[in-house]
């Protein structure tokens, strides 16, 4: 199986926007944190959060097959590329069945909602609670890129109540903040 550094490298060499970089690399985080929690192997599970996007910017049109077609090829393991296609269910036709792919599925959205909130306090995600996640959550013009439904969506597949769940992905993403530039004297500035 590949390793992290080969995907960073096919990351590097797929995707150009840093903003959708950081969202691969909270996404990963997050995954990595449930695959702790839950006992699952950590680096294959992060390997699915961090390549779940490698086609988007490249092949919106047709993503994620594009990206699961080159990944297969590379030799990636299959709960990787299940995973990768169960969280564009609504397009590749794949349902979220094991546990990898409904977390990456909860995971997804939710860190990008995660992210943009740490931007807009002084604070980044040093002190982030779930409450304010929450507020950000019910406000449809923050982040309005953000699928409110994908959030329900995957709330329902993992059955943790919002806060745990939200609570979950910030400390994923802690764990990695300083790479991502979510600290407070990241952010204040």
């Amino acid at each position: 199986m590949p390793d992290r550094s080969d995907a960073v490298a096919l990351l590097e060499d797929w995707v150009e926007n840093d903003g959708l970089r950081k969202h691969m690399y909270s996404v990963e985080a997050a995954v990595r944190h449930y695959a702790r929690m839950r006992g699952e192997d950590e680096d294959l599970w992060g390997l699915a959060g961090l390549l779940h996007d490698l086609d988007w910017e490249k092949h919106p049109e047709n993503h994620p097959l594009t990206a699961v077609d080159h990944l297969r090829e590379l030799g990636y393991p299959e709960p990787i590329l299940q995973a990768i296609l169960a969280h564009r269910s609504d397009f590749t036709g794949v349902e979220p069945t094991s546990d990898l792919d409904k977390v990456l599925v909860a995971c997804d959205e939710l860190s990008g909602l995660v992210f943009a909130t740490c931007l807009v306090r002084p604070t980044g995600i040093d002190d982030l609670k779930p409450k304010s996640v929450t507020k950000k959550l019910k406000d449809k013009q923050f982040a309005a890129g953000v699928s409110r439904d994908e959030v329900q969506k995957g709330l329902e597949l993992i059955g943790l109540e919002r806060a745990e769940h939200i609570q979950n992905v910030i400390d994923g993403m802690r764990a990695v903040s300083e790479e991502l530039g979510l600290r407070g004297q990241d952010v204040a500035g």
